[in-house]
């Protein structure tokens, strides 16, 4: 088969389409013929040699996919030769074949089509185990959600969710055009991160209560202000460290909040925990996407063997919603 390789760390021209070993399903395991995988921040970092697989799992780039079915591994029931399907990954997306753990497998929603269905399981799976189930955020009905990088992946798909369950969203976005696709999804609170003060504007939004969740992909540039922006008994859901990874925290602002703050990562969770989290995901996010409640948003798909220039869209950020890699 074929797959994107990384010999050497480096820029999107480090990623080389070549002649690879089939995987094999292990017990427990299915193999699934790649239709399409998604591109992930995680590839990015995985690409400059900072971010390696968990041991165990492929070294081929890709956190998710969809396609179907070709070979089942002992042990595995539910599911059948054939079957259309997506998939949460630990790595491996970016090939022609990919084995998966029977676990982190989900079938494609109702009025979602094979290749667009790669665009869900990443997104989806962090956003609810982030913001809606332990040890995450535990949104709730008629609180205010803050998402930076609205219209990101993970964005477009957390303002969906929250707008479906009755919460208020705040989101962060780079210009006018990025606020207005975060607004036809749904959010009520446009901020400009470039010209404007969030914390300001949540607090104005708000009454000045502030908002009760907030989802950050940013890190370490954003936590004070993220801090001073959360509600009384505030919850901050740290996904990412694009604004660097260390940075200080005043215990005592974070104390008067009655505030707290989780910080995690899915790609290395444990088997039992991904399974838990891909069927929590099926039970309630989607029934939203079969309604029409909640849909994926894609920029654009490009063929797998274009996935250098899907990256360096990615790195510029002038994308909306997921980018697409077709086999």
């Amino acid at each position: 088969m074929h797959a994107i390789t990384i010999p050497q760390p480096g820029g999107p021209e480090a990623l080389v389409w070549a002649d690879v070993p089939d995987p094999v399903a292990a017990d427990g395991e299915v193999l699934v013929e790649v239709v399409a995988g998604a591109v992930n921040r995680a590839d990015v970092l995985q690409r400059q040699g900072f971010y390696d697989p968990p041991p165990g799992s492929s070294h081929y780039p890709g956190l998710e996919c969809s396609g179907r079915i070709v070979a089942l591994g002992v042990g595995v029931s539910g599911w059948s030769v054939g079957d259309e399907v997506c998939a949460l990954l630990a790595g491996g997306g970016y090939a022609e074949r990919v084995a998966v753990p029977a676990g982190q497998l989900l079938p494609v929603p109702a009025g979602v089509d094979l290749v667009t269905a790669a665009a869900l399981p990443e997104v989806a799976c962090t956003v609810w185990s982030n913001v809606f189930m332990g040890p995450g955020a535990h949104l709730r009905a008629g609180e205010t959600l803050l998402v930076h990088g609205g219209s990101s992946g993970i964005g477009t798909m957390a303002i969906q969710i929250a707008k479906a369950i009755g919460a208020r969203v705040a989101v962060t976005a780079g210009g006018p055009e990025k606020l207005a696709r975060c607004a036809e999804l749904g959010a009520d609170i446009l901020i400009d991160y470039r010209e404007q003060d969030f914390v300001a504007e949540v607090r104005e939004a708000t009454g000045g209560a502030g908002a009760d969740v907030i989802l950050d992909i940013i890190g370490a540039k954003y936590l004070a202000r993220n801090v001073d922006a959360l509600a009384l008994n505030g919850r901050l859901a740290v996904i990412g460290l694009q604004g660097g990874a260390k940075a200080e925290l005043n215990l005592g602002a974070l104390l008067s909040k009655r505030g707290s703050i989780t910080a995690t990562s899915l790609r290395a969770r444990p088997l039992a925990e991904k399974a838990a989290i891909v069927a929590a995901v099926r039970e309630h996010v989607w029934p939203l996407i079969s309604a029409s409640r909640v849909r994926p948003v894609v920029h654009h798909a490009f063929p797998m063997r274009e996935a250098a220039e899907a990256h360096r869209v990615l790195e510029s950020s002038a994308h909306v919603g997921k980018l697409l890699l077709t086999v």
